[in-house]
């Protein structure tokens, strides 16, 4: 949670997480969007690529900017830091319902890429999924 001062300086109630668990998180988040991006917004009317020495550039369009963004500054003030579960399986809703359709869309169109292009990123992204599924299981 952050509080805004008359400055619009932004001071913290606790410390963002950094640990290795959501940085990997931001890695995938990265990854999915980029490759969203380049398969649905760079080919489209509404995004310019340019050539750099002889490559196209690997930024984000604006849009998918924003929504990293987003997503980052989700996973730094997410209570439960490295012991959370994955976005999409999470008890606590902390995306607006805007957001959560646009993560689901993009989880839902870049997963069998991210298994081709991305395979050990999303061999533990299926782990960390299990493992939830696992740990939420009542015991019997």
């Amino acid at each position: 949670m952050q509080i805004r001062t008359e400055q619009n300086q932004v001071y913290r109630l606790r410390p963002a997480n950094k640990g290795r668990r959501i940085q990997r998180e931001k890695r995938t988040i990265k990854v999915m969007l980029s490759l969203y991006c380049w398969n649905h917004h760079r080919h489209g009317a509404n995004h310019q690529s340019e050539r750099q020495g002889g490559h196209l550039s690997n930024d984000l369009c604006a849009e998918c900017q924003n929504f990293l963004r987003y997503a980052h500054q989700r996973l730094d003030n997410c209570a439960f830091g490295e012991l959370k579960s994955p976005c999409d399986q999470c008890a606590t809703n902390c995306y607006s319902s805007k957001m959560r359709a646009q993560s689901m869309r993009v989880m839902h169109r870049v997963s069998s890429h991210m298994m081709m292009r991305y395979p050990i990123l999303s061999l533990l992204y299926m782990l960390d999924k299990f493992r939830a599924r696992r740990l939420s299981r009542p015991v019997s």
